[in-house]
């Protein structure tokens, strides 16, 4: 029997034995098996139901296959890069295996007959690849546990609708809530698609400028939400393609357009959270201190993880765009690259830095291992920004271009003592491999301005 008719209790996260039931119904026929590449992108294979029981049956357990190494060596178009240590032309770009993280397995109503499941990346021996996206992320989270904390993150995602090459929407929207019909169409198969895919959003609104659209999510565990983020992204793209538009997550889709990723994040300990202050102008927390300076100290080290491509750096080029232009923190400020905000259990930190196209695993182990960072050194706290953060330069400026942030974490020492030298080296080649790329690409803005010249 097979059909696209799902029960309706099967929806979210699933189990092995409910998904065993669901293949021998024919209700499931194919998993993707799927791991977050550099971009933040689930790259993998569609496995028929089937054939994977059958792996399950004969004892392989997580292991749910192979997939060619070059998965984490590679740049946005999918070319085969050399020059990295883990895979290259050398080696002949091996395969490595992919094991099934199976409390990440979810139905994805939305694709009839589809399931999901986030895996991770080990070499021959079935050791995790330390530069795997979802492996630095476990090894920040597993550095703040043995400190005696525990973090809680919620992401603020900014992405443009397009029709065709031009935004759906000509104007700014921003809490506009009388949308035009087919970009309401398209808001409402969204919101209907991602609970059942497990994924829960606290609200939609729109934002400030032509065809923008922000998503705020609940917060949770750190690696859960990144994963659900990446799921969310891929809903968003499939659905907008299924109503005849474009979803862009670039960080500058457009001259002096901003699209973000805000990592909103909590410390806790024993259950209870650190950062609980009375109103948004009380003063930090002791634990709240030590993290902004951690922050603040070590982030425009590690920008290659928070900005990995050259159209990141015109995000932050706009001023009052919204987006940070030096490393900076304020309460309740939104010019700052670190915003203190909230109030009681909800008071938090977030991080203003990332852009839309960020790799969310790459971006929150970046803030993570700074501020284990700022807790571990027990860091003096900067002064604050209370006013206008675009004219205030007295603090230090983000990297105007992705070469000079490249200069910073190959020859510093701070991203080196945080994440490791092979970390270092294999993002380092990656962010040479962009802006080589770039250097080389003769841009439309190129012809427009210098064709009669």
């Amino acid at each position: 029997m097979t059909t696209d008719i799902l029960p309706a209790e099967l929806r979210g996260h699933i189990s092995q034995e409910e998904l065993r039931e669901a293949v021998k119904q024919g209700y499931i026929r194919t998993v993707m098996t799927v791991v977050p590449d550099m971009l933040g992108r689930l790259k993998g294979k569609r496995v028929g139901g089937l054939a994977l029981l059958e792996r399950l049956d004969e004892g392989h357990g997580i292991r749910v296959g192979e997939a060619c190494s070059y998965l984490l060596a590679t740049n946005a178009g999918m070319e085969p890069l050399d020059g990295f240590d883990l895979t290259s032309w050398d080696d002949g770009f091996h395969d490595m295996g992919v094991n099934a993280e199976w409390s990440t397995l979810r139905v994805l109503r939305y694709m009839p007959g589809m399931a999901l499941v986030h895996c991770d990346a080990v070499d021959t021996d079935g050791a995790p690849i330390e530069v795997a996206p979802r492996q630095m992320l476990r090894r920040q989270v597993e550095r703040l546990a043995e400190l005696g904390y525990d973090v809680q993150v919620g992401f603020e995602s900014e992405f443009v609708l397009y029709n065709g090459d031009q935004p759906f929407v000509d104007r700014n929207i921003d809490y506009e809530l009388d949308l035009p019909p087919r970009m309401g169409d398209f808001l409402s198969h969204l919101e209907d698609a991602l609970p059942d895919a497990g994924v829960q959003v606290e609200a939609f609104k729109g934002e400030g400028a032509a065809g923008q659209i922000e998503a705020t999510f609940p917060r949770g565990g750190v690696m859960e939400a990144c994963d659900n983020y990446t799921v969310y992204k891929h809903a968003v793209k499939h659905l907008a393609h299924r109503h005849g538009l474009t979803a862009s997550f670039m960080a500058a889709p457009e001259t002096g357009l901003a699209s973000g990723l805000h990592l909103n994040l909590s410390l806790w300990q024993d259950g209870q959270p650190l950062f609980v202050r009375p109103s948004h102008r009380a003063l930090p927390t002791e634990a709240m201190t030590y993290s902004i300076a951690g922050l603040i100290a070590a982030l425009p080290h590690l920008m290659p993880l928070l900005a990995g491509n050259t159209n990141a750096y015109k995000r932050y080029a706009t001023s009052h765009s919204f987006a940070p232009q030096f490393m900076n923190w304020g309460p309740d400020n939104r010019s700052c690259a670190i915003r203190v905000t909230g109030h009681g259990p909800s008071s938090r930190l977030e991080n203003r830095i990332p852009g839309a196209d960020a790799n969310p695993y790459l971006a929150a182990a970046a803030t993570l291992a700074a501020i284990a960072h700022g807790l571990d050194e027990k860091l003096p706290l900067p002064n604050p920004c209370l006013g206008d953060g675009y004219t205030n330069d007295t603090f230090t400026p983000l990297p105007r271009d992705l070469a000079e942030a490249l200069a910073d974490f190959r020859h510093g020492f701070t991203a080196r003592d945080l994440l490791g030298l092979p970390v270092v080296t294999h993002y380092g080649r990656a962010a040479q491999a962009e802006i080589d790329e770039q250097h080389r690409e003769v841009t439309d803005v190129e012809r427009r301005r210098l064709t009669l010249a």
